[in-house]
């Protein structure tokens, strides 16, 4: 390498043949760095990392078919009763649903106060129950949202070795047998973008619902791209592991149903669009409806 550095700063006038021989192998180096940076940006692009699938296995080294994460809030504890009162409603629902390869938990951040009030009876009602993914790096406020999907998915894929990776509304009743069917038909499917697929107007107006600042990314029609719905949308494990290798360059909107979505577009997913999965439709099969 010495040789190499050596050679370029001095550039003699007359090349000997060991002159030639150092700037083929400068060359020849140089080759073999510009193709590790290729594959390496392709194995990120693809969500492949060595030491990430390594930190994704669990401790049982039990692969799993599915995790799911419910968002709640610091004012959602009747809603997270009456979801541990309807499908979690007995006290080894979560050990039954893991032996069958399905992880559940609520995920909630911090208070922007830490280890105030709040946070205290989150870690108080997690050592009863054990049942919540607490994201200690997200700020757990309103505004902060779209970004809790970024540290939800980066989070549960670095915690657990499962197919899936599932985000559902806590405003969601859960038909958690046939969401587990659902998934079962889809296990071995990579790059997998599963919900109920939807488009819609971009609001440009401040202070209406659903505002979003950068409406003018959007174009003349103002017109969101293809995503799935926020109230329960999937990725199989190697979009989560995108997420996760990218977490910090990763742009989010007003809506973090928008926000994955983006992040969607510009990959190889296969949108799935599952009709079970719209919470408002009236099918016998759907998985999901609105509380």
């Amino acid at each position: 390498m010495n040789n190499c550095l050596c050679f370029c700063w001095q550039r003699p006038k007359v090349l000997t043949v060991e002159d030639k021989l150092v700037v083929l192998g400068c060359k020849e180096l140089e080759r073999k760095v510009v193709e590790a940076e290729m594959e390496l940006t392709l194995a990120k692009s693809q969500g492949y990392l060595k030491n990430q699938l390594q930190q994704s296995e669990p401790s049982s080294g039990k692969k799993l078919l599915a995790v799911i994460g419910v968002y709640t809030g610091f004012g959602g504890r009747l809603r997270r009763n009456i979801i541990r009162g309807s499908w979690m409603s007995k006290a080894d629902a979560l050990a039954k649903l893991e032996a069958r390869g399905i992880i559940v938990r609520f995920v909630i951040g911090r208070s922007a106060n830490r280890g105030d009030s709040l946070d205290r009876n989150i870690d108080e009602e997690n050592h009863a129950l054990k049942d919540f993914l607490i994201l200690d790096h997200h700020e757990e406020a309103q505004e902060e949202l779209p970004k809790k999907a970024k540290f939800f998915f980066s989070t549960a894929v670095q915690m657990w070795n499962a197919d899936f990776y599932v985000k559902v509304g806590d405003n969601v009743d859960l038909d958690i047998g046939g969401l587990v069917e659902l998934l079962w038909s889809r296990q071995g499917q990579d790059s997998a973008y599963i919900g109920c697929m939807k488009s819609g107007e971009v609001v440009a107006e401040d202070g209406k619902p659903w505002y979003e600042p950068e409406w003018w990314k959007f174009g003349d029609r103002k017109s969101y791209f293809r995503h799935a719905a926020g109230s329960i949308l999937m990725l199989s494990k190697n979009l989560a592991q995108y997420i996760n290798i990218n977490s910090a360059s990763l742009k989010v909107y007003a809506h973090d149903d928008i926000s994955v979505g983006s992040w969607m577009m510009g990959l190889k997913a296969t949108y799935i669009d599952d009709s079970r999965l719209c919470c408002s439709y009236s099918g016998q099969d759907k998985v999901c409806s609105l509380a």
